[in-house]
């Protein structure tokens, strides 16, 4: 019998390989079983199972898994774990290619190191050089403080790949836990900011810390919570009551972006028709002006299967930012809200509409503008707030983008109000009106005080007075083909034709290919 040698070094060679299998299945297990345990009393998940939910089964790999510090003092040198309380790598979302970064609360709290900063600059740069979509699931304690100044300097390197990456790669946060000082400016500098109600908080300066400066009493939520960051400060774009949900949705975002600036949105099947009449439109826009209507209705009965995903609906809710597809083309949507405020423009729904736009026409997205709009919010507190200036960022973005871009007035569109959303005076491709528009400096009753003011005092009945000059006006200045008749608007159409007629200008604009003059960068105003 003739015995089979094993060859020099095989021993050693399964030793050392389960030695590597021990090492990952560690890391991967975390630093105790009861650190998980903690986890999930807080009712939050791990890293591991976030990012599990995140991308498709199996597909995950991850970059530096053995990672250790090698920082000392204050005990640190005792405590060395693997991956130092953040897990990268990259995989599928629906099959494309996705980067991610998670904290891991369980290790140092998720708290940044030296080398915690260096895993996520790593996967920053491969994001960018992959053209790739980089979501961060962010579930830390802010610097690590027994690191100092180095700590702080990794925030720094985030802050410059965010800021470098921006208008490049979309950028996704996810708020799963607490996220104070330094830490909530990446967050910021992101495109879209996810985040769960009671797990999650962000500021800069703690409870403690206010009440110590300003005496203040606030709690956790009342001083950063999500839905203070949804409703009041505008710094969350979405909230979620569970990770699950909030989860589910990172990926159906995703699912219409683009991987990169240098790609087109992905395009969907329907089978909603491109021909589709859009009746129901006839009825739920009032002809009275002033008669409030909610404009997801017609958003919904406009798009592909009364699909939208709306962005930042429970801040300046007088303005509805979302995501559409119209013949399973993506389309990001500008509309004036009429159930709330009138559908005015003022400074929260300017800057929440211009930096939408911003972010449409860098990851190559078509505008579509919705306008009912009476103008802008008059008011002592708008103004010295900066309507001006501030009002003027929206004015600043639609003028400067370069996607292809479609308005169409439902019913009004006054004042300075009506060049800012997307007229063709500055640059919108089509300009569309229903056949119920009124387009002009002001309203006919407005107008007619300040046209007639003496001629309506002076005369003896003031009161028919002011209604036939309201008329004059009205048939003179405002009715719905004076805008067409003057070019102003390319045509009037009928409601019912609402979607077919959207659908057949996109597709004639898809071919689109506008240079900017050559510059550094502009100056939006600030």
């Amino acid at each position: 019998m003739t015995t089979v040698q094993e060859p020099t070094g095989y021993t050693q060679r399964l030793d050392e390989l389960d030695e590597l299998d021990a090492l990952k299945r560690a890391a991967r297990l975390g630093p105790d079983p009861a650190a998980t345990e903690r986890q999930h009393a807080k009712g939050k998940l791990t890293a591991r199972e976030r990012i599990d939910l995140l991308l498709d089964p199996g597909s995950f790999v991850e970059v530096e898994p053995l990672r250790r510090h090698r920082a000392t003092g204050f005990g640190l040198e005792a405590r060395r774990p693997h991956t130092d309380g953040v897990i990268t790598g990259w995989g599928t979302v629906d099959t494309r290619t996705v980067f991610v970064y998670a904290s891991d609360f369980r290790i140092f709290g998720g708290a940044l190191g030296e080398a915690h900063a260096q895993k996520i600059h790593k996967i920053m740069d491969m994001a960018v050089t992959a053209g790739a979509p980089l979501v961060s699931l962010n579930d830390g304690a802010g610097a690590r403080i027994q690191e100092g100044v180095t700590a702080l300097a990794g925030y720094g390197g985030i802050f410059r790949r965010n800021t470098r990456a921006s208008g490049v790669i979309p950028q996704i946060s996810v708020m799963l836990g607490p996220c104070a000082g330094g830490a909530a400016y990446s967050p910021a500098l992101t495109d879209f900011v996810f985040v769960v109600r009671d797990i999650a908080q962000m500021f800069i300066t703690g409870p403690d810390v206010v009440r110590t400066v300003t005496g203040e009493q606030v709690t956790h939520d009342e001083l950063g919570g999500a839905d203070i960051h949804a409703s009041v400060s505008g710094v969350a774009h979405f909230v979620y009551d569970d990770e699950q949900s909030c989860l589910s949705d990172v990926r159906a975002l995703l699912s219409m972006l683009p991987a990169n600036n240098r790609e087109l949105p992905p395009v969907a099947f329907t089978a909603d028709p491109a021909d589709r009449q859009t009746t129901a439109l006839t009825d739920l826009v009032p002809l009275d002006g002033n008669r409030p209507y909610d404009i997801r209705e017609v958003l919904a009965e406009i798009v592909d299967d009364g699909d939208y995903f709306e962005v930042q609906a429970t801040w300046a809710t007088n303005l509805v930012c979302a995501l559409a597809r119209l013949d399973g083309q993506v389309v990001g949507v500008v509309a004036s809200q009429p159930m709330s405020l009138a559908g005015v423009l003022d400074i929260d729904a300017s800057e929440k509409g211009a930096r939408f736009v911003q972010f449409c026409d860098a990851f190559n997205i078509p505008l579509l503008t919705l306008v009912d709009v009476p103008g802008f919010l008059p008011g002592v507190g708008q103004e010295h707030a900066g309507i001006i200036r501030r009002g003027a960022k929206l004015l600043y973005a639609y003028c400067n983008a370069t996607v292809p871009r479609i308005s169409l007035v439902l019913r009004k569109s006054y004042g300075g109000a009506y060049i800012v959303m997307d007229s063709l005076s500055i640059g919108t491709d089509l300009a569309l009106a229903w056949p119920t528009n009124e387009i002009a400096v002001m309203g006919a009753e407005a107008a007619a005080d300040v046209v007639f003011r003496r001629e309506i005092a002076a005369s003896e009945n003031p009161a028919a007075t002011r209604d036939r000059k309201i008329a004059e006006y009205r048939e003179e200045l405002v009715h719905p083909y004076y805008a067409a008749e003057r070019g102003l608007i390319d045509d009037v159409i009928d409601p019912r034709d609402t979607r077919g007629v959207l659908i057949r200008a996109f597709a004639m604009l898809a071919g689109k290919d506008t240079d900017l003059p050559r510059r550094k960068h502009g100056n939006p105003p600030q």
